[in-house]
């Protein structure tokens, strides 16, 4: 009985046919075990004529073919032909070891697999004699399919799998990654094993993949992920896009030598040009997926994709004007072009998506998670260099002006990224912030491996693109500040964590020693996490042995020297960070906050992540919804419980005496990430709150995307038609010190003196003004200090000196911050000659921005 069928397309291949049947007859296996199938597609050099010769063998078979070659047509015609239920795929030009055959098979013959892949990019496989071109195409094609088919080797042309799978390709199936049509016809429900395969380039002939097979796989791997994408729609889209190209420039220079502004301009021209793209698009480009008249959800997809890419090329625009410092009228070309990308992709796979065939819920979640990550990532990559710093990222920067081991108010580690950020970058907006995109992507790189230890590829995916939209990931991702190295440092101590007290590892007791350590020096709230690992040691039986093993004592120790840099810093100043983190809330009245703390949780996880969140932890329905096919059912829920649970808890108990900063629980909810993205693609039979809260995360996702796509055009270019103060009382600074320098020189030329210039705030203005003004350097900036009260690092930076015979311009956000910084006090009497307050009006190009207060007093008693 043939147990197994090897399926060989042949093009031109004479030279190799003796070899390879003579190497399969070499193996060890029975002939009547085994047929050869050689599926030949029009060769010219005499390979059917050598194929015949060994036709004197029962199982050696040959099927001619004289249509257009094509690699999938002729292995699925040969698969058609064969006499077993299990076929093996391998090329006849002997870059497949034939010794592996049996590696193939066995595991299908036995039941437990639907599909084994000769993978070349496991541990273990290589290739040999490739040149570096070759290398990276293949590289890059197999790096393209994993997020839709979760194989290391999707474009491997060695493999077996069950014949009955061949029905399941697509008619449309072409080109010559067969394997590829089939991961992705049954996406998620194969069993998949790879094996590794030492791949050696051919010794006879010449290879057959040519630049147009890439295209050819590009565009049926987009189309098989559920994408509208063919030559013909692409050449049709371009065909569109450069009228509406022509549209948008000729529209944008009208408005733009009228003095329109960058922002206006570009609303109107981007309007004017994908009103005329989506009609032609609709009628002629993507007709086949048009009913041919207005089709409003289509018409709302559109113009979610529209706004979107307006947004973004806000910021290319931008970045080209403010950084490139080139014309708009020049400028115009690369932020059209950068966002027609997203417009074709938006079209192809959201406004105009495949109807014929259309891909599985999990496919189009993954598709989905992919846009929306990279997307979140682009987003911050643009907009990075252009928003102005915030009071509390100018702060950080000016500890990286004064490197030390510690800081009073936080650990150092915000402290050594913008130092290093800005030593590469310099001291600009993007050399700040680089530190936290870094960490982002250090984040993400965890968090995927996480959620798929805990549940598959597909889920840590969905985790991925949760973590993207939802404010605690990405402002942590885009705003350098504690919180951006904290969250990276706790999901590494998560992942590992995991790892140890879960699977068992104790090699990851080092990673969780390291990471926990580097999180201390981010922020001191990563002790939270510490306690909760204790309490599942305690609680769970299995980790509970570790408390008798060296493992986790050594990685405290480890942990313990990496945080040691704060210890010193403490010791040499009398532990005052130890000291303000344990009693700056105690000293306070007692505050009942608790629903202060719920409100923030929603914003950092929008109402609808709370809600998620809650269901995790209350609802019945969900540890019922077969939680043991995708987690060791009690073990891993119980970890995800107590890492998020006992923080939680913590901030809780805290709540009810104190008032908690919004953001203090940001890096919880981490650990529950992975569970909520589970329970977005699960299907079957689940209760309607369950489906409501499934359709309810999409308009969230667009709703977060567009929220900070808007309010970062908001704050670069404007909006046209939104006024600016409404809510910007601590932002604008770059334009707020500009004013303040005046006032200083206007004083100067007054008095003949230098003026001080006092943030009447403990640090955001001091820092905000010193941050863009320190180019220039003529300002002498102090913090509110001067007056006795708490400057955070100012009380060590600048300690006070009186009395001070020079004018001081005292510059506040609300007049009543230059009366008093406590209650009862009275500054008023602590200053010489001082001045009623006055305020001044922000303005940048003729548009009001903010106001800000000053007073001017001739010295301080």
């Amino acid at each position: 009985m043939t147990q197994f069928s090897i399926v060989v397309p042949t093009l031109n291949e004479s030279e190799n046919i003796d070899l390879l049947l003579t190497r399969i007859f070499a193996l060890n296996i029975p002939f009547d075990k085994f047929e050869v199938i050689f599926v030949d597609d029009g060769s010219n050099d005499g390979t059917p004529e050598k194929i015949r010769t060994w036709q004197k063998y029962s199982n050696i078979h040959l099927i001619e073919r004289h249509g257009k070659p094509d690699l999938a047509t002729s292995i699925l015609q040969g698969a058609g032909a064969a006499r077993s239920d299990i076929i093996v795929v391998m090329d006849a030009d002997l870059s497949h070891p034939h010794e592996q055959l049996n590696a193939l098979v066995i595991p299908i013959l036995k039941d437990q697999y639907d599909v084994v892949i000769g993978s070349r990019y496991i541990k273990g496989g290589r290739t040999l004699d490739w040149p570096f071109y070759r290398r990276l195409l293949s590289r890059v094609g197999g790096w393209l399919a994993r997020p839709f088919c979760d194989v290391s080797d999707a474009t491997s042309g060695f493999f077996a799998f069950r014949r009955e799978l061949a029905a399941t390709v697509s008619e449309q199936a072409h080109g010559y990654k067969i394997l590829l049509e089939i991961l992705m016809a049954n996406n998620g429900t194969l069993r998949i094993k790879e094996i590794p395969i030492c791949f050696r380039d051919r010794a006879y002939g010449t290879s057959k993949l040519s630049f147009p097979h890439q295209l050819a796989y590009l565009q049926r791997l987009l189309t098989l992920a559920g994408g509208t994408v063919s030559r013909n729609t692409a050449g049709r889209f371009a065909i569109v896009g450069l009228l509406g190209v022509v549209v948008d420039a000729l529209a944008f220079q009208w408005m733009i030598s009228r003095d329109a502004g960058l922002a206006l301009a570009h609303f109107v021209s981007f309007f004017l040009a994908v009103s005329v793209n989506y009609a032609l698009n609709s009628k002629w480009a993507f007709n086949e997926h048009h009913t041919g008249h207005l089709q409003w959800l289509q018409f709302s997809r559109f113009l979610t994709v529209g706004a979107l890419a307006l947004l973004l090329r806000g910021g290319v625009l931008a970045l080209f004007v403010y950084i490139g410092h080139m014309p708009p009228s020049l400028a115009i070309f690369p932020a059209i072009i950068a966002t027609a990308f997203i417009n074709y992709l938006g079209s192809a796979f959201y406004v105009f998506p495949a109807e014929k065939n259309p891909p599985s819920s999990n496919m189009r979640w993954r598709v989905a998670a992919l846009g929306v990550v990279l997307f979140c990532i682009l987003l911050r990559l643009i907009y990075l260099g252009l928003a102005q710093l915030i009071p509390d990222e100018a702060y950080y920067w000016q500890y990286a002006q004064h490197m030390d081991l510690s800081f009073y108010d936080h650990p150092p580690m915000v402290a050594w990224l913008i130092w290093l950020g800005t030593a590469i970058l310099g001291d600009n907006e993007a050399g700040v912030r680089a530190g936290a995109f870094i960490c982002s992507l250090i984040a993400m790189g965890y968090l995927y491996a996480y959620a798929k230890n805990l549940h598959d590829k597909a889920t840590a995916l969905r985790t991925l693109m949760i973590f993207s939209v939802l404010p605690l990931g990405f402002a942590s991702g885009f705003f350098m500040t504690p919180d951006a190295p904290l969250v990276a440092a706790w999901i590494a101590t998560l992942y590992f964590m995991e790892r140890a007290l879960v699977a068992g590892q104790r090699s990851a007791w080092l990673g969780m020693g390291v990471a926990f350590g580097l999180g201390l020096l981010s922020k001191y709230t990563l002790s939270l996490l510490g306690l909760a690992a204790l309490v599942f040691v305690i609680i769970d039986a299995g980790a509970r042995r570790w408390i008798w093993r060296p493992h986790p004592y050594l990685a405290a120790t480890l942990a313990l020297f990496i945080f040691s840099p704060v210890l010193i810093w403490n010791f040499q100043h009398e532990w005052v960070s130890f000291m303000f983190q344990s009693t700056r809330h105690v000293t306070n009245d007692s505050q009942f906050s608790v629903h202060y703390l719920l409100i923030y949780i929603m914003i950092l996880l929008t109402p609808v992540g709370f809600i998620a969140v809650m269901q995790f932890f209350f609802s019945r329905n969900y540890r019922d919804m077969g939680v043991s096919q995708h987690m060791l059912k009690d073990r891993k829920r119980l970890f995800v419980q107590i890492v998020t649970g006992v923080p939680f808890f913590i901030f809780l108990v805290f709540s009810i005496f104190d008032h908690p900063k919004f953001h203090w629980t940001g890096p919880v909810w981490l650990a529950v990430l992975p569970t909520i993205a589970w329970m977005i693609g699960q299907t079957g039979n689940l209760e309607k709150f369950t489906k409501w809260l499934q359709k309810a995360w999409r308009p969230t996702i667009v709703a977060c995307l567009f929220a900070y796509a808007f309010t970062l055009h908001y704050v670069v270019l404007g909006i046209p038609g939104a006024p600016y103060h409404l809510f910007t009382e601590h932002y604008f600074w770059r334009e707020t010190t500009r004013e303040v320098e005046q006032i200083a020189e206007e004083v100067r030329q007054l008095t003949g003196q230098e003026p001080v210039i006092v943030g009447m705030s403990k640090w955001s203005i001091a820092s905000s003004l010193y941050f863009y003004n320190h180019a220039r350097g003529n300002l002498d900036i102090r913090s509110r200090n001067l007056f006795g009260d708490s400057g955070a690092m100012y009380n060590f930076w600048f300690p006070v000196q009186y009395p001070i015979n020079r004018p001081i311009i005292q510059v506040g956000m609300k007049p009543v911050h230059l009366e008093q910084i406590r209650e009862g006090d009275n500054l008023k009497q602590m200053l010489i000659h001082p001045d009623e307050i006055k305020y001044r009006n922000i303005y940048r190009n003729g548009i009001f921005l903010r106001q800000i207060y000053y007073r001017i007093s001739a010295g301080l008693h």
